[in-house]
């Protein structure tokens, strides 16, 4: 069996073009040496380009083979001898710009050819599809929902009734998507479910009464949601996600959450319903945060943490329950200190 290539290596390039594309500076090498492709440090051929920004890949640094690094330019005099610098000041986000330009077939993941509505799709006779929209086999669209131009849905999606998609996005396989407003350029990976029922019941002794959820998710501009992430729809406000907010894979979001603008959430993080993240804010994976609760502007909150009460902005957080990160590696180094006085069992 031949080794599948998914992506075309791209053509030659100049490294002066590497460094327009960069916004970097050529502080070492040829303007006209030739690019032929990129790699990891430790396994770069002659031609590739690589990048550095983290001292614990040093030792893979030192042996690279690479033609050409992009790197911070603290760290432009740790490239060895033979290699070409770029020197930027973002190195990672200079390659994210260089990865764009070489592979486009990787940032908008649509084979190319012109736009085409399979016959295996079930359209609704009520709903409405600008020009060059994408519906790939085994699709049904509800009567209502209004689709915009240059936008893909993955094979076996489901649109529900009187669905707003905007232009230029892409909704993956098997994503369901109802009660749902999406903005410009939003990319959701398969297997997202958007606009389902919240999780509210009235409790008690009798059983739990089910509490009908009657508001929407609205998901603004430039937002990404990973693959089998759920976003349930408001109770009797919307749920929102803001504008330039990136969701990794399998994240929860309750009804009535709302998530401001430009957001990271990482992976298994659980928003409970009615939470507040506020502009900016940063999540690390499987971290858990109360209903009701706010997290202010640039807060960071680190991996398997558990938020529980409203956190300032700009500040860093961890720790079950979250408090500032100075307290809790205090915290943490006190315990350790305890353990070790009481010796071995």
């Amino acid at each position: 069996m031949s080794e599948p290539k998914f992506f075309e290596s791209p053509a030659p390039v100049s490294l002066s073009d590497i460094a327009t594309w960069a916004e970097a500076e050529i502080a070492r090498g040829e303007p006209t040496l030739e690019i032929t492709g990129v790699a990891p440090l430790e396994d770069a051929l002659p031609g590739a380009l690589v990048f550095f920004d983290n001292t614990a890949y040093l030792k893979q640094l030192d042996g690279t083979t690479a033609a050409a690094c992009l790197v911070n330019r603290k760290h432009k005099d740790k490239v060895p001898e033979g290699v070409a610098v770029l020197v930027c000041s973002d190195a990672y986000r200079s390659w994210a710009k260089v990865l764009a330009k070489l592979y486009p077939a990787a940032m908008v993941p649509v084979e190319p050819g012109a736009a085409v509505i399979s016959e295996r799709a079930v359209i609704d006779p009520a709903a409405s599809l600008e020009d060059n929209v994408t519906v790939e086999p085994g699709v049904v669209i509800g009567a209502g929902a209004e689709i915009g131009a240059g936008t893909v849905i993955r094979a076996n999606a489901v649109i529900g009734q009187g669905v707003k998609i905007g232009r230029d996005c892409v909704i993956g396989s098997n994503c369901t998507v109802q009660h749902t407003v999406l903005g410009n350029r939003v990319y959701m990976h398969p297997g997202v479910c958007c606009g389902q029922d919240g999780f509210g019941y009235a409790m008690g002794p009798m059983g739990h009464l089910k509490v009908p959820q009657v508001g929407r998710v609205i998901i603004q501009d430039d937002v990404e949601i990973g693959a089998n992430t759920t976003i349930d729809r408001g109770a009797n406000r919307d749920t929102i996600i803001g504008e330039g907010t990136k969701i990794d894979n399998q994240v929860q979001i309750g009804h009535n959450v709302v998530v401001g603008r430009h957001c990271v959430i990482v992976s298994q993080v659980g928003l409970s319903g009615s939470c507040t993240l506020e502009d900016f804010v940063a999540i690390g994976g499987q971290t858990g945060v109360r209903g009701h609760v706010t997290i202010g502007m640039g807060s960071q909150v680190a991996a398997v943490s558990v938020v529980n009460d409203d956190l300032p902005a700009g500040g860093r957080y961890g720790g079950t329950p979250a408090k500032p990160v100075k307290q809790w590696f205090r915290e943490v180094a006190a315990v350790r200190k305890l353990a070790e006085r009481g010796g071995g069992s």
